[in-house]
């Protein structure tokens, strides 16, 4: 295998080489940084729908979709640059055949000793020949400047699917993408988007190299994208939404069809019927819904509490959408108003600040036209942020003044480095298909502060050039030598401190109903893991975020008093939460293509775990009279949801996927999560909820339990929290201890003051159950104190008027 000129000298124990291009002295002048930088060159591609430098669709790893030629390098302090693939033994300049490569997405382990990259081995040596090629994961060790490099395949990881974007996980498992079909099902492959109908990965995937453990984190149906782990343990990454009806199958010219099921055995039938969300176009009083974001997500390393970063919602981040419902004078669209003046189109290539925890950079770049480069910027938000806090700066000029900019990487000294080309137009050839020449020349660069805003610095290298030439197949591909390559991909080879995972606790609204209802908690994951099924809840659904006015907000639970409104205009009945699963029966062509969409489909597949709700929707949970919610999900599969009138007729849609783990136990206070106040100006709701009561006694009938029946006994004193709170007039305080004991439970004000005892004196072992009337006192926060023997406990209670 001819690699270039090479030539070999050992010297003691180590080995160096000297190579035309595996490494090149330091440019002149270079500036310096304090720590080695990992990077990729990529060819200059000229165009962008489905090629790795497209937003989405980058995947792919034929030879229209990379080409052939990059190189994984590494750039010392001093700026000496080694070509770290071409010294392991893999890539060649000149001709791009059998042992040709294209190498993308490096990521530094914490330990600074090693990296995951992503690299994709060899190309057709004859011209229409059309061959099948997959990114795969790959490591590396020997970075030093000394060291002599070694490339080994990442073990146990999917072998014929493109596995992407690798991120090493807090316990050294590999969080990557992958275009794997969700269940594995070949059949289904490849998944294709919700947009164009054009393939996609799947979602994020968590694989433990050793033993082989793999796992969908999430489901995406159009497709998520570079995941990061933060100083927080949470995995970030950009998520493409565009949950709409399927406009291929509107324009009528992709031969738009369902199959009967997701099976292999399923047939090709007659209807193309979608049933969520509502239409692309107006439909009575009903505003045509298209929809397309790509916003900063998070989600546990276990694939639990996916949700957009920090819980924002899209009236936080988004330039404009449209209102629901045509004849509501009280709804209105997304508008860019309010508290954060810097509204986003979309949030890629996300990176935290080493030096500001919590700081996140990103670029905000058109989706077409621009090979994702665009305007850096950056937010705040670690985890304690609430989004009504959280603000966009916009770092360096907006329109491409100044050019376009990829991968912000801020540094551990405070430096901020990116990938920028000066030109500010957009994508185009402006060569032949043989002899392509791409205006944009993406070269990295170190930024200068210019107050609060970048401009680009210096050149980091003297500029990377390779001749090579491929067959397309179908013509022969040429890049001269006098062609900079892009310099793509950067990350610090630095050792960092591993992240602890956050630590999900059951909420004490949630916590209240399980005690009460002596709900043994690991059972009840063993439950849900069993059956392939996690638990979501919400507290009150007539409650929403105050700025969240695109959908009705004006909500009441049909048959109850419980009703919160935001206006005094039109008021909405709810009664049913209907849940829609993602099953991949969208397909195209006669005889039907390689590829399945995803389609909302009423959830089946949650086993008929249920309560029964023959009055509702298919796939719906009847809404408790105090507003909540709960059900049994599928996990690991895309959901989305929609509350309905009693007739099935839907009132307020929700407007993303989410998957959920076998086991997880999901809470959200609302419809859409309030971030600091209800549309009605009240709190965010803290009702225990009555719906997870009901769901709970129906579990228990199905495991076997007796309702209220508990399966263990505690073995120390306990104390619920009171319900309701907040209150009025009265509340109920329950207690349980295991053996006969002298218990006082008494009321105290802020002030420390006591002003009732309710309880004083000994009891058997039991649950008790005990009211307090304050038709007596004013409203405020009180403190109830229990005690049972030497143990005490506390809690907090509101009573409003």
């Amino acid at each position: 295998m001819i690699l270039g000129y090479r030539f070999m000298f050992i010297v003691g124990t180590g080995l160096i080489w000297l190579l035309g291009l595996s490494r090149q002295p330091a440019m002149a002048q270079a500036p310096a940084l304090p720590n080695p930088i990992l990077f990729v060159t990529q060819l200059p591609v000229p165009s962008e729908w489905m090629t790795i430098s497209q937003t989405f669709g980058n995947h792919l790893a034929g030879v229209r979709n990379c080409g052939r030629g990059g190189d994984l390098w590494i750039r010392y302090p001093d700026g000496t640059l080694k070509n770290l693939t071409e010294i392991a033994g893999y890539g060649n300049s000149g001709f791009q055949g059998a042992q040709s490569i294209a190498v993308r997405d490096p990521h530094v382990h914490w330990s600074g000793e090693k990296a995951i990259f992503s690299m994709v081995l060899g190309a057709t040596e004859q011209r229409y020949v059309h061959e099948t090629y997959y990114w795969q994961l790959y490591e590396i060790t020997g970075l030093g400047q000394n060291d002599t490099p070694v490339i080994s395949r990442v073990a146990n990881q999917p072998p014929d699917y493109n596995n992407i974007s690798p991120i090493y996980g807090s316990d050294d498992r590999i969080i990557f993408t992958s275009d794997r079909p969700r269940n594995g099902a070949r059949h289904l492959y490849p998944q294709r988007d919700e947009y164009e109908s054009a393939y996609t990965v799947t979602g994020l995937w968590s694989l433990d190299p050793a033993t082989g453990d793999l796992f969908i984190m999430n489901h995406a149906p159009s497709g998520a994208f570079r995941p990061y782990l933060d100083s927080f343990g949470r995995v970030l990454f950009t998520r493409w939404d565009h949950l709409q009806r399927d406009q291929q199958n509107d324009a009528g010219t992709h031969g738009a069809f369902n199959w009967s099921s997701e099976d292999e055995n399923s047939t090709a039938i007659t209807s193309n019927e979608e049933l969520f969300p509502e239409s692309r176009y107006d439909a009575g009083n009903i505003n045509g819904h298209t929809f397309e974001l790509f916003f900063p997500w998070q989600i546990n390393e276990d694939g639990t509490q996916e949700e957009v970063l920090n819980h924002l919602g899209r009236h936080e981040l988004s330039n404009y959408f449209e209102h629901s419902f045509l004849n509501d004078p009280a709804l209105g669209a997304f508008l860019s108003e309010g508290y954060n003046p810097n509204r986003i189109t979309n949030f890629f290539q996300i990176k935290e600040d080493p030096a500001k925890p919590g700081d996140y950079f990103g670029i905000d770049s058109p989706t077409f036209y621009h090979h994702s480069g665009g305007r850096i910027i950056k937010l705040s938000a670690a985890p304690q942020m609430n989004p009504d806090s959280i603000m966009i700066h916009y770092l360096t000029n907006g329109e491409f003044v100044g050019g376009h900019f990829r991968h912000p990487l801020p540094l551990h000294n405070g430096d901020l480095i990116a990938s920028h080309t000066d030109y500010n137009g957009l994508v185009a050839n402006l060569g032949t298909r043989e002899n392509p020449r791409s205006p944009f020349r993406f070269r990295l660069k170190l930024l200068q502060p210019n107050g609060n805003t970048y401009s680009a610095g210096q050149f980091l290298t003297g500029g990377i050039k390779k001749a090579v030439n491929f067959w397309d197949p179908d013509v022969m591909v040429t890049y001269a030598d006098s062609i900079n390559m892009w310099e793509l991909d950067p990350v610090e080879v630095v050792s960092r401190n591993r992240p602890q995972p956050p630590v999900t606790k059951i909420a004490a609204p949630e916590m209240q109903i399980l005690s009460e209802e002596n709900i043994d908690i690991a059972e009840l994951e063993n439950f849900l893991r069993e059956q392939n099924l996690a638990l979501v809840i919400s507290r009150n659904v007539t409650t929403r975020d105050a700025a969240d006015r695109q959908q009705p907000f004006n909500l009441r639970v049909a048959g109850s008093g419980t009703e919160t409104r935001g206006s005094n205009d039109a008021l909405y009945d709810i009664a049913h939460m209907q849940f829609f699963q993602g099953d991949q029966i969208r397909g195209y062509g006669n005889p039907p293509e390689p590829g399945r969409r995803v389609l909302a489909q009423p959830m089946h597949d949650d086993n008929h775990q249920n309560l029964p709700n023959p009055e509702g929707p298919a796939g719906s949970v009847r809404i408790a009279s105090d507003g909540s919610m709960a059900a049994f999900v599928p996990a690991r599969r895309a959901m989305t949801w929609q509350s309905t009138d009693g007739a099935g007729n839907p009132i307020v849609r929700e407007r993303y996927w989410l998957t959920f783990q076998p086991g997880e136990i999901r809470t959200c206070p609302s419809c859409h999560g309030a971030n600091t106040k209800i549309q009605n100006g009240g709190p965010v709701p803290q009702n225990p909820p009555e719906a997870l009561r009901e769901l709970m006694q129906h579990y228990q009938t199905i495991v076997g339990i007796a309702p209220g029946e508990s399966t263990t006994a505690p073995e120390t004193p306990w104390l619920a929290g009171n319900y309701p709170n907040p209150f009025n007039p009265a509340t109920t305080i329950r207690y349980i201890i295991p053996k006969q004991a002298v218990v006082t439970l008494k009321i105290f004000n802020l002030l420390g003051q006591e002003i009732e005892t309710l309880v004083n004196g000994r009891q058997p072992a039991g649950e008790y159950a005990v009211q307090w009337d304050a038709e007596n006192f004013s409203s405020g926060v009180y403190i109830y104190q229990f005690s049972a023997g030497e143990y005490v406990d506390s809690r907090k209670m509101v009573l409003m008027r």
